[in-house]
């Protein structure tokens, strides 16, 4: 038999839960929300875990736990979404209708779009700060490594929080300096764009970090292939193509929408990542009016990551509960986005820019483009509180 919620929530990450903290702060009621997975994760610490500044305790936390008082945890995976029925499909069969659906299933991992690249995680010398199992096993290999190669590669569009493919690069770097092992150690840094980021100011900063460290930086270059076996990547760049052998390997795939979203009629036609095809800045879909989305698997302007998913709960609530009240939505989405890059294990540098990547800082009169300590501790011990208190609870 079917069931119904008044809105029903696709995904528990960041995005489900922080809405769902903040429409019961709204005093929205009969909120459902479909979520497969028993843990929780703030990714962003990920990066410190690889680079052996945290612990993998300090980012996980039960999903019942992070869960919002009076919404409904749906225990499965959604497999289907038919919006001019209003009801979701279930991975089991159930179906479950609602008035208003949002979808944030966040990006699947596209492993298997490289070939070799699943097979060189899984080896004694590759590993992805993207995958959860994982930093713990970056930090071993990097802390072991002492001379060789090592290539750090980060993929082209939609990824979420892209920077965090070169932030364990920097960390890296930085440890192996102080280790006095950097000299005797090849890094390379793959990059899809034509620049190291795109961001004025920032780029400056980060080529000269780049410079300091000795890493040698391919830009508007991809990951081809990889033989794990013969610990061989295989690059293409503009010159064409390259082989690197390596004696640390950290990856991260390509990513889209999850297959079963894909295979719905949310997505625009021409869009082959999969993203639910919203207003930019309402977040409302275009064709669906009682369907909404945001975080990494909608389709917006921004770049995908915490700091922009932060300001796009707020306004998704507001515009909701505005609609849920007979009245037509209000606020609108900047486009913002942020990086915070870990440019040493004590400094970061806070990127903050719009959809255009032109900067977008917080704070006008603030030099953005400079590596400080101070913003290390927001990163490394601040933010993390600010998550599991504030955000989770639909507070910040």
């Amino acid at each position: 038999m079917d069931t119904h919620h008044n809105v029903l929530i696709i995904g528990g990450g960041n995005a489900g839960i922080s809405l769902a903290a903040r429409l019961r702060r709204y005093k929205v009621e009969d909120i459902g929300l479909v979520e497969p997975s028993p843990w929780h994760y703030f990714q962003p610490l990920f990066s410190h875990i690889g680079a052996g500044a945290a612990q993998m305790k300090e980012a996980v936390r039960e999903q019942r736990k992070v869960m919002p008082r009076g919404v409904n945890w749906i225990r499965g995976a959604a497999a289907d979404i038919q919006p001019d029925e209003n009801a979701v499909v279930l991975a089991d069969g159930q179906r479950v209708r609602y008035n208003h659906l949002v979808v944030c299933p966040g990006l699947q991992l596209d492993w298997d779009t490289v070939p070799g690249m699943a097979d060189a995680i899984e080896s004694p010398f590759g590993t992805s700060n993207y995958e959860s199992r994982m930093p713990t096993k970056t930090w071993e290999l990097i802390r072991r490594l002492r001379s060789g190669t090592a290539v750090f590669t980060q993929p082209p569009a939609p990824a979420k929080c892209a920077g965090a493919a070169q932030k364990i690069a920097y960390m890296a770097c930085d440890f192996w300096r102080e280790q006095g092992v950097l000299g005797d150690i090849r890094v390379v840094l793959v990059v899809p764009t034509p620049t190291v980021y795109g961001v004025d100011g920032v780029d400056a900063v980060l080529e000269r970090k780049i410079a300091e460290y000795g890493i040698e930086l391919r830009t508007s270059t991809t990951v081809a292939s990889i033989e794990a076996a013969d610990r061989i990547i295989r690059l293409q760049g503009p010159g064409g193509g390259e082989d690197l052998g390596y004696d640390l390997l950290h990856v991260v795939p390509p990513q889209s929408a999850p297959d079963w979203l894909k295979a719905t009629t949310l997505p625009a036609p021409d869009d082959q990542s999969g993203c639910v095809e919203v207003d930019p800045e309402l977040l409302r879909h275009r064709r669906y009016p009682n369907v909404w989305s945001l975080g990494d698997a909608a389709a917006t302007l921004n770049s995908k990551c915490g700091g922009a998913l932060r300001k796009q709960t707020k306004m998704l609530a507001l515009n909701l509960k505005a609609v849920l009240d007979g009245n037509e939505p209000e606020s609108r989405y900047n486009h913002y986005g942020v990086c915070p890059f870990t440019l040493t294990r004590h400094t970061v540098l806070f990127a903050e820019f719009d959809h255009q990547y032109r900067p977008m800082p917080s704070i006008p009169w603030l030099n953005p483009a400079k590596e400080r300590r101070w913003a290390w501790a927001l990163d490394r011990r601040i933010f993390p509180q600010i998550y599991w208190h504030l955000i989770l609870k639909g507070r910040a």
